[in-house]
Order: structure tokens, then sequence, then C-alpha cells
């Protein structure tokens, strides 16, 4: 009998991030092959687990959980002695599985050491834009050098993603593009009724605009520029869907609330945290917007927005401009730039037939380009290929 080739998935995450999610669509395709290693517990795990994947949690040791993007070198190698005894503990685990697959850059850190010392190769689905705006210069270097030393093949979810990687001196041969897939399910069977008990719940009436923003509370992801965008419009309506999920973020948060108030909209921004509900919630906005004030390794929001049929927004940098194509399939705007995100916002509002043509062709686009069939078909020609096929 032949041995049955096992795909052995690393996360260092235990929440429902982009990347996450992602990685749900791929590791359910596998299920019957794969194994998925967490490095913290919580609802990701949970996730999988209802969807028949096998999972487990290798927590981290206290030391290892401290490096950040932005940590410094002296606590990076205090860590050192953690994360090789984490390497050991992964390396035993793949001796019984023919591909390591790390899905994020902390987890293909550990896998590609475990790699090395296990004899089996490595597949980092690079989610990240490598440049200084997201990490240190030291985390960059270590980062590129251990791909270009122990990883086999580096999957970019955006050529922006990409093009960063090789800048930083990634080799370009290891790697290539896949983008993202989303599921339109979800965003095809919602309930229209369910949306406008929504808007009534938040107290949105038929005829004010309810701009949604989706996407975790920090300075970086913009919603400040949303809130700057609606305040002089009254029937202005701001729905922002996500939490402070890091400590440093809190202070941030605060500071959106503070703003709301001080701008004598808090009865117009509605701060919903983290739901489970975005189907529902995107089919009870007007408007999708992606307010990133640097640019996006990909941009799931945008995709999703599309798929809800709604018109899209988004911030004209890194992945999202190969997601739209402009007054086509959404509308894109400089980052950081509350009147030019004013300026969209008024112009879907008062032509009707430029809403319903974007959200029309961005939802096609987006069920023809970034469905996660075509997701998983690629993904596995690429593990196939790095393990000597089946």
């Amino acid at each position: 009998m032949t041995e049955r080739r096992r795909i052995l998935f690393l996360d260092h995450a235990g929440v429902l991030g982009g990347g996450e999610l992602s990685l749900l669509s791929i590791a359910r395709a596998f299920r019957d092959e794969a194994e998925v290693i967490l490095f913290e517990d919580g609802p990701f795990r949970r996730k999988l687990a209802e969807d028949g994947v096998a999972v487990s949690v290798l927590p981290m040791s206290g030391k290892l959980r401290t490096i950040s993007r932005d940590g410094g070198l002296l606590n990076d190698a205090a860590a050192i002695p953690a994360l090789l005894g984490h390497c050991l503990k992964v390396a035993r685990l793949a001796r019984s599985s023919s591909v390591i697959y790390a899905n994020s850059q902390k987890s293909m850190i550990v896998g590609a050491i475990a790699g090395a010392l296990s004899r089996r190769p490595v597949i980092w689905h690079l989610r990240d834009l490598m440049d200084v705006a997201h990490f240190s210069s030291g985390h960059i270097r270590l980062a590129v050098g251990v791909a270009n030393a122990f990883v086999s093949r580096i999957i970019a979810n955006s050529e922006a993603t990409r093009d960063a990687f090789i800048a930083s001196g990634g080799k370009a041969a290891k790697t290539l593009t896949v983008y993202n897939g989303i599921e339109s399910d979800p965003f095809d069977s919602v309930d229209p009724s369910t949306s406008s008990l929504l808007r009534t719940e938040l107290g949105v009436t038929e005829s004010d605009l309810l701009v949604g923003c989706f996407s975790r509370l920090s300075d970086w992801k913009g919603q400040h520029v949303l809130l700057e965008a609606i305040r002089k419009h009254p029937g202005w309506h701001a729905l922002l869907v996500g939490d402070a999920i890091f400590d440093a973020d809190t202070p941030y948060k605060s500071m959106l609330e503070t703003l709301a108030s001080r701008y004598g909209m808090a009865d117009r921004v509605h701060f919903l945290g983290f739901r489970d509900n975005v189907p529902e919630l995107m089919a009870a906005c007007d408007i999708v917007a992606h307010t990133s004030t640097a640019p996006e390794p990909f941009g799931r929001v945008i995709v999703e927005g599309m798929l809800s049929r709604k018109p899209v927004i988004a911030t004209n940098a890194g992945g999202a401009v190969e997601l739209i194509r402009d007054r086509q399939t959404g509308l894109l705007v400089p980052p950081n730039d509350a009147i030019a995100l004013q300026g969209a916002i008024s112009s879907l509002e008062q032509d009707a037939q430029l809403r319903a043509t974007i959200a029309s062709q961005g939802h096609d686009e987006a069920v023809s380009r970034f469905s996660s069939d075509r997701l998983v078909r690629e993904v596995r020609a690429i593990v196939d290929s790095t393990r000597g096929g089946t």
C-alpha cells in the first residue's frame, strides 16, 4: 500500500484574520491528507475542527510570543532558545508528512528550520508586504534570508506582495503569485429582509447612506479617514466592523470614539466589533470602503464587497490596484485622503447608474478571478510539484 502523503499546515495565530480565512478554504479542500498546527488557541482552531480538519495547538512559550513585527534585535535574540525548542517539536511532527506549508511569517521561520531538521520541503504562503511600512528592517532581512535558504516555494498573494519580497532580496525564481480565493455562497444567500432589519436596528433610514468599513481597528487601516470623509454629511453613516486586536491598537480605537463624539456624530458611527455575519452586514451597506493608509498585500474586504454586489471604494496602493479596475469594478482613491474619499462617496450617492454598473461588474469580476475553487486548484498544483506529486 502506498503511504498517504500528508501536508502539515502551520499558522501562528488563533484568531480568524484574512490569512486564516484563506487557509481555512485550502485546509478544508485538503482535509483528507492534512493536519493543521496552530501556535495559539482561538476561534480559528474551533472553525477548522467544525469543518472536519485535523487540528491541534502547539503553544509558543512566552519569550517566543514577544517577537513582533517591529521588535528589537535584543528581544528577538532572547527568544532564540525558545524558537529552537519549538522548531524541534514541529520537526518531529513533520516526519509523518511530505511537505510543510507555512501560512504566516512567524510560522515560516519555525517551519523552515523544522523542514531542515526533518528534511521536508517547505512552502511559504506569503501574505505580507515586506517593507518598512509594516516590518522592521531587521525582520525583513531575517525573513527573506531564511526563506531564500530553506523554503522551496513562496506563494505571494498578489504581485505587489511578490514585488516587495523580491525588492527586499527574495529569490524571484522561488516566488509566484496566487490570488486569494473567497467563497461566494455566503454572500449570495443573504436574506434581503435581514439587511433591512440590521439597518433599522442601527437607526439607519432608507434615505441615509451607510458606508461599511470591515477591518481590525488600527491606525494604518485608516478608519479615521472615513470618519473625516462623512462628518460634514448628516445623512452619511459609518459602519465599523472590527476591533483592536493588539494592545498597541487600543489607543487608536479610543481616538476613533473620541473623534466621533467631538464631531457630534456618535449616532452615525456604529462600532460593532468583530462579527461573524459579514455577508449580512455588507448587504446592509450602500457602499463598502477600504481605507488603508499604507499599501495592503491583498485586501480581502475589497473582494468581499464585490461579492456582496456593493460598489467598493479602495485605496489606490498595493494589492488593491490589482483587484479593482477604476470606475469599472470599483473606485480608487489616494491613501489617507479624506477629501478624495468624500468625493468618491458623493459620486456614488448622486449617480445611481454608476453605483449599479460598478456593483454588477465588480461582482462578476470577483466571481471569475477570486473564487476559492481557483485558489485550491492552483495551490494543489504547487503542493504536488513541491512534494513530487501523488
